[in-house]
């Protein structure tokens, strides 16, 4: 099973980090030792003092797939809800500033805590769903689908260039505006449409 995620996918979080808007989708990959279920507790590793949390919408692949045509990419999954991509933010920008891959900061263990799906059939406009995470009852990113760069049927297309999708793949697609860090005691909870998805402490 692959955890495949885009970066830099939504305008207003390029410009709050301050990074160019790519021409491309922006991928790496997770190891499955990154999910966290069943809304356990994330515990913030000793290797970063800087740990930021980006929400993002998650689609689950339900069909064996290569080269997939955008148009068709609807096909490829039956179920969405919202992830956590942490990224330790400090490491992040050293490797970056160094022009090296910065995988380290976003694939450690526990880095994708994921919500329960919801069947994609009840979103009737993929390209328009509401997604938001609150912390401690705050507000902090509040996005919708359509102001992504690339969409779900774009993302597909490109990634099945490379990888052959397979049933139970994951892929992240993005985080708006409004990320932040996280500390030891924070609840964030997790919207996808008008449904509570996921709900999880920081230790």
């Amino acid at each position: 099973m692959k955890i495949i995620c885009v970066g830099l996918n939504y305008r207003r979080h390029i410009e709050e980090l301050k990074w160019k808007e790519p021409s491309e989708p922006v991928i790496f990959l997770k190891p499955d030792s990154a999910i966290l279920k069943n809304n356990k507790p994330f515990f913030i590793p000793d290797f970063s003092d800087n740990l930021h949390f980006e929400a993002e919408v998650v689609l689950r692949i339900s069909k064996l797939g290569k080269g997939i045509n955008r148009k068709f990419a609807y096909r490829y999954y039956d179920a969405m809800t919202i992830g956590i991509d942490f990224t330790a933010r400090d490491l992040q920008q050293k490797f970056a500033a160094a022009g090296l891959p910065w995988e380290l900061s976003k694939t450690f263990d526990g880095a994708a805590p994921l919500g329960k799906f919801i069947p994609a059939e009840k979103f009737t406009d993929h390209a328009n769903i509401d997604f938001r995470l609150e912390i401690n009852d705050e507000l902090r990113q509040n996005g919708n689908t359509s102001d992504m760069i690339f969409s779900f049927g774009a993302i597909i297309e490109f990634v099945s260039k490379y990888y052959t999708l397979k049933t139970g793949d994951l892929i992240f697609t993005g985080t708006p505006p409004g990320v932040g860090p996280v500390k030891k005691g924070d609840n964030l909870v997790a919207w996808l449409g008008d449904e509570k998805v996921l709900d999880f402490f920081v230790r």
